[in-house]
């Protein structure tokens, strides 16, 4: 299984949805996006999930439809951040480095929303339970 392919994400699905602090926390503010991860040289995310009312109901190999993010990092940083929960600051100087970047959403409005950011920094600690 490799990062953001079809079965990851489903497992990253299935992940996701068992974590309060995620899908019940989202479910709150009415969350609805679909999200592209991958790798900054690529077209096009690898993977990606339909997120509804803060529930993923949909994930798996990036199948070309319209993303509210995409998210695109090294595969070193990728795993990085999976081994070891980003946290606000880590997440703060990945942004300001470069080393994450949005292709597609605002990250500083979802960062300064703590209804948002809070559950996006524990997507990360989710991603490494896959």
């Amino acid at each position: 299984m490799a990062l953001f392919d079809d079965a990851w994400m489903k497992g990253f699905q299935e992940k996701w949805n068992a974590e309060p602090a995620l899908a019940a926390a989202l479910e709150k503010i009415n969350f609805n996006s679909v999200i592209g991860y991958g790798f900054p040289g690529d077209d096009t995310c690898i993977g990606y999930i339909n997120v509804v009312n803060g529930h993923v109901t949909e994930a798996g190999a990036y199948d070309g439809r319209e993303l509210n993010w995409d998210l695109r990092a090294d595969q070193k940083n990728w795993e990085k951040w999976l081994k070891k929960e980003i946290g606000m600051t880590g997440l703060g100087l990945a942004f300001t480095t470069g080393k994450l970047k949005f292709k597609i959403g605002d990250f500083k409005a979802m960062i300064s929303d703590p209804r948002m950011a809070g559950p996006f920094i524990k997507s990360f600690a989710v991603m490494g339970s896959v």
